[in-house]
């Protein structure tokens, strides 16, 4: 049988395969084959005599545990099972804890071994009483508030004539007559004073990390800061594009609302509270938060592109937030994002694991071209666009377009362009849209993968294929593999070597979502 999730199989024993039977204790058990190939064929062990009685006596005395180690014979060929029981309680070999997950073994450490040893406890760090903690460092107005913001959904039992104290005692954040960290975190007055950190930290840079024009740190509890953020981001870091149609000024929001309360959201629910404070920085070209704490164990980034289990970090927190409506139980929050994006004419968010966190990005939709013969500056890039949008700009002609509608459709189609012609065009955007049906299915055969990689050239077309292997969490030849795909599919190319940047050939509205 090959290796999976509770298999483990070694050709030969060595005492670093204890790590492995921690790692197996400490998560759901599972069985070590000392004598077979990671394929599950059994290759002889002429030691096994001698293995069978000191293994179990390492594991005894190294962790403390009792493990069923066993003889097992293939036609003549000796080979040893070692089957690992999980345990309720924590299990560390020399001061360490490892845990298995997936098919790998990793060691606990930081803010990761917190979390693990209070789940062992049977808590979570947000259920644990605050010993210092009062009502009198708790802030009413913020209370007053989350009821009202309740009254929309409905999800909140009567509070009708209950005091703070026993509003607190119907969210579960009270242990006695004693409060919860959850408490401390959703309505304390300074909640800093108990943990550094409880604040947002907002930062508008220009063209790239290194390029900080100003910043704003917005502090206080989860109620005020959920509010705070939003306002700080609409009044001093976002722009709002307006648009005229006819004499009417119509202005539209620089990213779906949706998206960005759902991404701060996430950032102040899942967070580890006992870390770095929740980061959001906001560029010319794209917009990304990051709180520190990884997915749960088990959950890849792969799988909140779809449904998917809610398993929340800090689970008092998100039960009271789900009792205000603020969010939803059943792990839509990411879904929320991806649909808002795309109804907005957005890319995908790209969303990855990075410096001990998850982080969130959006991108603005990149203007192309725009009438025929005109130059265009994308990123920093001057493209001469003919004929209407030789590179599959987005082509508008609201007065008539007798030219532009149809050699703009003509040759912005074949490069997989979107053709717009408004009050006239139209045959040269039908025959725009004929000639362009080839190449312009690219985006429905480009992988999740291929499109965080585009996505991320668009915010970036000075990209390193390194800076891309680090921010996606692969190495460089997978990276190489995802950018000659979009090469050979026509949609980038590389403008010089080492100080080069990337070109945008081709896109459309398909490829980026």
């Amino acid at each position: 049988m090959p290796e999976q999730q509770n298999i483990e199989c070694k050709q030969s024993w060595h005492d670093d395969y204890l790590k492995w039977v921690c790692g197996f204790a400490n998560a759901i058990g599972g069985v070590i084959y000392i004598g077979k190939d990671n394929k599950g064929n059994v290759v002889h062990l002429p030691d096994h005599a001698k293995l069978l009685e000191d293994i179990p006596n390492k594991i005894r005395n190294t962790m403390g545990i009792i493990c069923d180690v066993q003889l097992e014979d293939n036609q003549g060929d000796k080979y040893i099972s070692i089957k690992v029981n999980p345990y309720s309680i924590a299990v560390s070999l020399r001061g360490r804890y490892y845990y298995r997950t997936g098919s790998t073994k990793m060691e606990l450490t930081g803010v990761e071994l917190n979390e693990f040893l209070l789940k062992k406890a049977g808590k979570t760090w947000d259920d644990v009483v605050e010993e210092g903690a009062t009502m009198k460092h708790i802030d009413l107005p913020s209370i007053s508030k989350f009821i009202l913001d309740s009254k929309e959904k409905g999800r909140m039992p009567d509070t009708k004539g209950l005091t703070p104290f026993q509003v607190l005692e119907k969210l579960q954040l009270t242990e006695g007559s004693k409060l919860k960290r959850a408490a401390i975190v959703l309505f304390g007055k300074d909640p800093n004073w108990f943990y550094p950190n409880i604040q947002v930290k907002i930062g508008r840079f220009g063209k790239d990390s290194t390029d900080l024009l100003f910043h704003e740190v917005v502090e206080g509890n989860l109620v005020q800061m959920l509010e705070e953020v939003q306002t700080q981001l609409n009044h001093k870091f976002l722009i709002r594009p307006v648009d005229f149609v006819g004499m009417v000024r119509v202005e539209r929001d620089e990213y779906p609302v949706a998206a960005l309360r759902e991404m701060l959201l996430n950032a102040l629910v899942h967070r580890a509270y006992m870390g770095a404070h929740v980061q959001l920085r906001v560029y010319d070209d794209k917009l990304s938060i990051w709180n520190e704490g990884g997915l749960p164990i088990g959950l890849t980034v792969d799988e909140l592109k779809g449904e998917h289990n809610s398993r929340p970090r800090n689970p008092k927190i998100a039960k009271a937030c789900f009792m205000a409506g603020y969010i939803d139980t059943w792990g839509r929050g990411t879904l929320k994002i991806y649909n808002s994006c795309k109804d907005h004419g957005l890319p995908a968010p790209v969303i990855i694991e990075k410096d001990g966190g998850f982080m969130v990005s959006l991108i603005k939709t990149p203007k192309i071209a725009d009438y025929g013969n005109q130059f265009v500056d994308f990123y920093g890039v001057r493209e001469e666009v003919q004929d209407g949008g030789l590179y599959g700009g987005r082509v508008s002609d609201r007065e008539g377009g007798q030219y532009g509608g149809q050699y703009g459709g003509q040759y912005g189609g074949q490069y997989g362009g979107q053709v717009i012609v408004r009050d006239g065009g139209q045959d040269g955007g039908q025959d725009g849209g004929q000639d362009g049906g080839q190449d312009g299915g690219q985006g429905a055969l480009l992988t999740d993968r291929q499109r965080e990689v585009l996505n991320l050239i668009l915010a970036n077309p000075k990209i390193t294929r390194k800076e891309l292997a680090n921010l996606l969490g692969i190495n460089e030849s997978a990276v190489q593999k995802h950018t000659d795909a979009l090469k050979r599919k026509k949609i980038i190319d590389r403008l010089g070597v080492t100080s080069g940047r990337w070109r945008i050939i081709s896109i459309n509205s398909n490829i980026l979502r």
